[in-house]
């Protein structure tokens, strides 16, 4: 079997841009990759123009280990966050044209299932005004959709440090989650790297009585010795670290592990080469008894893909989801994804990645001029392409 085309597609949403592509073999059979390359579309779109043709083109579905090592060696410059996300895009789409030729789920092929469902939490559902009634409001919808665990960035724009009255805005903006959702339900606090060591530990500390099973990325991710400072305070306050989500290769994962300075990783199987990296990676995670609770802002194909890939992963923490609180339009692109269901995901349907999808709606939503910006006030709220 060899391939013969591939054909990338954009669809375009209020806050994000997902890039879909078509992979077509000499046998009929089709893939589908996909991602949402964040500020970074045009990028992943002039890689893959360059890279399918001398990489992609001819080569077989089968061999995939092949062709990622010549995507990823033989292009000779340092692989990052754009060379990643193109690769993720065949090798998935490689998977979902392997499960079809053999009429096999994907998580079938990677060594079977070691759990009948998937834990999931919900993101993206606080795109309201940052106040302790809304919040309390849109996180009651939350679990009444069955949810058990929810994340959520309560820090607005904060950067590095932040003063008292936003300090105390926050604890009282995740003390009205916490009141919402009941003892029970698991919070995820996210802080997507904005603050120096101390102020993160601060935050940590302040939140400790609101029992969240992680902070995540509480330091910018270019400095491992500075998440190791913060991740060493955090400890004792009894709040696992998750980070990882910008880190793309097994090599930046290195310094990571060596340092013991996250309990959880949360790789993106759509940044991070595709599946199979992603399931090495996770091997090699469990050495260290990490756990890994992928990174998932995707639509219903990067969806299906992580659900194959943690379907058989031993270290497995638990699956993030926006799609539930985005616009309709972007699960019905792709149906044949489960639902998630009492706070989990069914195990994946197959043949390949269980999905179908429809082009024509994709055509539908044209790629939309965005540039979404975490440090701007007021961006929780998804619903503008202001700068």
């Amino acid at each position: 079997m060899k391939i013969t085309n591939v054909t990338p597609m954009v669809l375009g949403t209020v806050w994000r841009n997902l890039v879909f592509v078509k992979v077509e073999t000499d046998e009929g059979l089709i893939g589908w990759g996909e991602a949402r390359p964040v500020n970074r579309t045009d990028a992943v779109l002039g890689y893959l123009s360059e890279a399918v043709p001398n990489y992609v083109l001819g080569a077989d579905p089968f061999d995939i280990e092949k062709l990622v090592m010549r995507m990823q060696r033989e292009d000779y410059a340092r692989a990052g966050e754009v060379t990643m996300t193109g690769i993720a895009l065949i090798e998935i789409a490689c998977w979902d044209i392997i499960g079809k030729a053999l009429n096999q789920p994907v998580y079938k092929l990677l060594g079977g299932a070691v759990r009948d469902k998937i834990k999931a939490y919900a993101n993206g559902w606080y795109t309201v005004e940052r106040t302790p009634e809304e919040f309390h409001a849109a996180a009651l919808k939350v679990v009444e959709k069955g949810y058990r665990a929810l994340k959520f960035d309560p820090f607005g724009a904060g950067f590095y440090e932040m003063d008292r009255a936003e300090k105390i805005k926050v604890v009282g903006l995740v003390d009205a989650v916490r009141d919402a959702v009941g003892p029970d339900a698991e919070i995820l606090i996210e802080m997507h790297g904005r603050f120096n060591p101390v102020t993160a530990v601060e935050f940590a500390r302040e939140l400790a009585p609101f029992k969240p099973s992680w902070v995540e990325e509480p330091v910018p991710p270019e400095n491992l010795a500075a998440l190791k400072k913060a991740a060493d305070a955090i400890a004792p306050l009894g709040i696992p670290v998750a980070t990882g989500e910008r880190l793309h290769t097994t090599y930046d994962y290195r310094e990571l592990f060596e340092l013991e300075a996250a309990d959880i990783i949360q790789p993106d199987v759509t940044h991070f080469g595709g599946i199979l990296n992603l399931k090495k990676l996770a091997a090699w995670a469990e050495a260290y008894y990490i756990l890994v609770a992928p990174h998932n802002v995707g639509g219903p194909v990067s969806t299906a893909a992580n659900l194959h890939l943690v379907a058989g992963m031993p270290n497995f923490k638990i699956q993030e989801h926006f799609n539930d609180f985005a616009d309709s339009f972007v699960k019905e692109v792709a149906p044949g994804c489960p639902e998630v269901i009492d706070g989990y995901f069914a195990l994946p349907n197959g043949p390949g990645l269980g999905v179908t999808v429809n082009e024509d709606l994709i055509r539908e939503h044209p790629r939309q001029k965005i540039h979404f910006n975490l440090f701007r006030e007021g961006w929780e709220k998804r619903d503008t392409v202001k700068k």
